[in-house]
This record gives structure tokens, C-alpha cells and sequence, in this order.
């Protein structure tokens, strides 16, 4: 029976769906509604994606918690919603392990009562909606025909959002492909582009724009903000995504070997080469080939590639032969390119063939409170990996990664995030089931970008030394100094100096820091 608060409650929120709204916001009200009627701490709303539960929207929650991925697995209570034919309060003193302990906004304490509903559009489990509270008896009085009520509610909210965007065609193929490849979704997830800042929706409407097209992308930004994940997002918008996503580093291979990669080589082309062997432009047929740090292309290379950008069409090494390819070009690189260009290291005819459509990927430093959000993420896989049952970040933590530069990007904040839970897990309370990461487990008073080296004072009493030495023993110091913090990576030294890595292998050559 439908209560008169209840009534009052979702008439607006079926107003809501004649309304225009961005579907973000239809979800929150939702959520506000859910929490003003039924006493809880919490609430969310997750979508089903593989074996995995997405949050979409929350209240009450940490804010890090929509950049997490919940593996159903894992999760006994989403599992037990997910295949409950209704909604479900479990016992105030059930064994199974909740997954927003030490998550609920403001507080470091385990959920104490939950209760939750699956989200259904016809007979198909879309994802789940749950009320959490700390105190045990809070859900007692609560007619659980009200939480179905809201579940129903979310499902026409979902169709609504789904229609609008043109996906209601396409749920039933999306779903039969689902069943197909739900064993290899579960263990390999499709990356997400997680973030809610303006900037990153500016590269996510991007990305939308080009992804279902076959223009050449070049994609641009610094180290660690993620290019590669740009790539895979671009392919899987495009008619191309059921065909082969081919990456190549353009950096990882001496100049020898990139064209025998890149075109294929047929037996006796060169020592070593003793049978025929593909390229990766003919495995990518048909498909999309990312070039990773195409800047460091020979341009010997970039003639060669020119080619094969404009017809279609190559040839092995070692081979009179012409194949005709269908593949679409993704390119990146954390070098300026237009720089390049009039510094005569870089073709002009490649450079303008690649960046048809150049789509820069902001800093992390430029996306505010998606810092958080990655986080919450990372923070979840290594739950996971660690086997512990929560892991979150204290107010001085969070206050701490929005505070920080990121010199590094993405990738600094996950290596920092495994590396802090470590040491957080080091120092908790054996069989504790909340641990909290703290500033100090960050310590990011220690990250700072690394200085140039103190300049020599040289002493009255110390013998002349001629200009050119002078010089080779400062670029020797620099490349050394270089190497331990690239990890002995030339290609990263080489951005950072300003030179083209084929040179600065020579010059530490002559330098005496390298085999000639």
C-alpha cells in the first residue's frame, strides 16, 4: 500500500521524468529522495558492467567512492541483492563483510544495518540500490515495499536516461554480448575514464565527437595522464571496436627493429629474420594501430609511414610486394610536436597527417576533485589485491592529494596509492577491517619534482680546467643524474632535455656513460 509520504515523495521524481536533466542529477534526486523518506546514513545507486558494480551516484558516502569498481565477487551482500528477487534486509549481526565500512561520509566506523533492492529493466538485473546506517535497529520499522517502490523508480529513471541517449535499441545485442563474454569482463574489465571535473568532460565529449569516425587522432599530454586509456576509449566508440586494438611503443624498440614491426619482413631480409612475419599495420586490419610516443620516430620512419597514412598501402621489409590495409591511426606523445616541426626534427607533411584531430588530455593538477575520485579507485583495486576487508582515506589524506601537484599525473597517484596502503596495512591492528590511509602513510612532503644540481663553486687553490671539460663533466652529471630517476629509460630522459634520444645515446656515448 502506498503511504501518503511515500506519494509525496515520488510525485516530483516522476515529474522528474518528463523533465530535461542531466542524468546525473536525475540520479542524485533519487538518492536525496530515498534518504529523506527512508531513516538511512547512506545511500547509492550502482549499474552492473560485467562482473563488476559501478557507483553511479551516492549520498552520504565519501566522495571517493564513485571512482570505485566493486567486483561482484567478491562482495557477497551486491551478489546476494543482485540475485535477490526483491529487496533485502540483512540481519544487524550478518557475517558478511560490508563494502562501505569506513566509507560513510565524516565517520571511520563499520555499516551496523543494510538493506537493498535490485534494479531491473524487464527481467534484467541493471544494478542495485542500497540504504546503509550505523545504528543496528535503523531499517527495523522500514516496509521494505517502500524500497521497492524507489527501485522501480530507478528502473524508469535508467530508461528514461537510456532512451535519451539512444542506448534502449541497442540493451538486448549489448546484453546477448554480455553473456558471451561475462567470464572475460570479470577478469579483464574494460578500462574507465573516471572523473567528473569540466575538464575531463570536455575530453570525454571529445572523445564521443571523433570516436565513431575514421580521422586520425593524435593524442597529447603529459606523462601518466593516461593517453593509453584515450586510445582504448576512442577505438571502443568506434565500428571499429569488434576488430583489433594494436599498440606499438614507438620508444621501446631501437630504430633497426621499428620498421620490421611496424610494415612486417619476409625470410632472409636480415640476419635473424628465418621465416615471414606480419607487421603490425596487417595485424591491425581492419582495426585501429595506437602508436605510443610517436614522437620518437626516426625520419627515415616517419617517409615510410607517410606512405602507408595516405594509400593504405605497404610493403615487408625485404619485399618487392605491396599489401592494402584498412586501419585507423591512433597516435600520442608528451612531446610539442608544432616544436618539433620548426626545429626540423619532426616531418611536417607526418605531423600534419597525424593530428587530423588533436585531442590534448588535461594534467591531473587541471581536474580538481577527480584526484579524489581516481583515488577511490585505486584504492578499491588494492583492497582487492591486499584482501582487506575496507581501505579508505582519513579528511587529512583527501586534504592532502588535492593539495599536491602531481608532477606525475595519473600514473604518480596510483603507484603512490599501492605504495601508501602497504605501509597503512603495515601499521594497522592485525585482522583490523578498516584501514585508513593517512597524510603520513602519503608523505607527500617527500614528492617534489626533482632540482637542477647545485652549481659548483670552484676553489682559488683548484687547478684551471678548460671550457670543454667543463662542459662534458656538467652533461655527464646531468645524464647520470637523469638516468636514476628515468629508471634508465633514455627515451624519458631524452623529453626531458630537449633532445632527440638517437643524440643523446651519442653523446653519452662519447661521454663515456655508454658502449659506442
Amino acid at each position: 500500500m502506498i503511504t501518503k509520504s511515500l506519494l509525496q515523495t515520488l510525485v516530483p521524481l516522476v515529474d522528474d521524468l518528463a523533465r530535461e536533466l542531466p542524468d546525473g542529477e536525475r540520479y542524485r534526486r533519487l538518492l536525496a529522495a530515498v534518504r529523506a523518506l527512508l531513516p538511512c546514513d547512506a545511500a547509492a545507486l550502482l549499474r552492473l558492467d560485467g562482473g563488476w558494480l559501478l557507483p553511479l551516484a551516492v549520498d552520504g558516502l565519501s566522495h571517493d567512492t564513485l571512482g570505485r569498481r566493486f567486483r561482484v565477487s567478491e562482495h557477497p551482500r551486491l551478489q546476494q541483492l543482485l540475485q535477490a528477487p526483491g529487496p533485502t534486509r540483512f540481519p544487524p549481526d550478518s557475517p558478511l563483510p560490508d563494502p562501505y565500512d569506513g566509507l560513510i561520509d565524516g565517520v571511520q566506523l563499520e555499516v551496523h544495518d543494510c538493506m537493498g533492492c535490485p534494479v531491473l529493466l524487464g527481467d534484467v538485473p541493471w544494478g542495485v540500490l542500497t540504504l546503509d546506517a550505523l545504528d543496528k535497529e535503523r531499517f527495523s520499522s522500514v516496509d521494505l515495499g517502500d524500497l521497492q517502490a524507489f527501485a522501480s523508480l530507478a528502473a524508469a529513471t535508467v530508461s528514461v536516461v537510456q532512451r535519451m541517449a539512444g542506448l534502449a535499441q541497442q540493451f538486448e545485442a549489448e546484453h546477448a554480448r554480455a553473456e558471451s563474454y561475462r567470464a572475460l569482463a570479470e577478469e579483464h574489465p574494460a578500462p574507465t575514464l573516471i572523473g567528473q571535473s569540466p575538464a575531463h568532460q570536455r575530453l570525454l565529449a571529445d572523445i564521443a565527437t571523433v570516436g565513431n569516425s575514421d580521422l586520425t587522432v593524435l593524442i597529447t599530454g603529459e606523462t601518466g595522464v593516461g593517453k593509453e586509456l584515450v586510445a582504448q576509449a576512442l577505438h571502443a566508440a568506434s565500428p571499429r571496436a569488434s576488430r583489433p586494438l594494436i599498440s606499438l611503443n614507438c620508444a621501446a624498440l631501437p630504430e633497426s627493429l621499428v620498421e620490421s614491426e611496424l610494415f612486417g619482413h619476409v625470410r632472409g631480409a636480415f640476419s635473424g629474420a628465418v621465416a615471414d612475419r606480419r607487421g603490425k599495420f596487417e595485424l591491425a586490419d581492419g582495426g585501429t594501430l595506437f602508436l605510443d610516443e610517436v614522437g620518437e620516430l626516426s625520419l627515415s620512419v616517419q617517409a615510410k609511414l607517410l606512405r602507408v597514412l595516405q594509400g593504405g598501402q605497404l610493403q615487408r621489409l625485404g619485399s618487392d610486394r605491396e599489401h592494402r590495409v584498412d586501419v585507423r591511426v591512433i597516435a600520442a606523445t608528451n612531446r610539442d610536436l608544432a616544436q618539433e616541426v620548426r626545429a626540423g626534427r619532426y616531418r611536417a607533411d607526418f605531423y600534419h597527417r597525424l593530428s587530423v584531430y588533436p585531442l590534448p588530455v588535461p594534467k591531473l593538477r587541471e581536474r580538481g576533485h577527480d584526484v579524489l575520485l581516481l583515488a577511490g579507485h585505486f584504492l578499491e583495486l588494492n583492497r582487492s589485491r591486499l584482501g582487506l576487508g575496507s581501505l579508505r582515506l582519513d579528511a587529512d589524506a583527501q586534504a592532502a592529494l588535492l593539495a599536491h601537484g602531481w608532477p606525475g599525473n595519473v600514473r604518480e597517484l596510483e603507484h603512490l596509492i599501492a605504495r601508501s596502503a602497504l605501509k597503512a596495512m603495515q601499521g594497522a591492528a592485525p585482522r583490523a577491517r578498516i584501514v585508513s590511509l593517512t597524510a603520513a602513510h602519503l608523505d607527500l612532503g617527500a614528492e617534489s619534482v626533482p632540482t637542477a644540481a647545485p652549481t659548483t663553486v670552484q676553489n682559488d687553490a683548484a687547478p684551471p680546467v678548460d671550457l670543454r671539460t667543463s662542459l662534458d663533466e656538467h652533461q655527464r652529471q646531468r645524464i647520470a643524474e637523469g638516468l636514476q630517476r628515468h629508471q634508465g629509460n633514455w627515451a624519458s630522459l631524452a623529453r626531458e632535455l630537449g633532445l632527440h634520444r638517437a643524440n643523446l645515446v651519442r653523446l653519452a656515448g662519447r661521454l663515456g656513460l655508454r658502449k659506442q
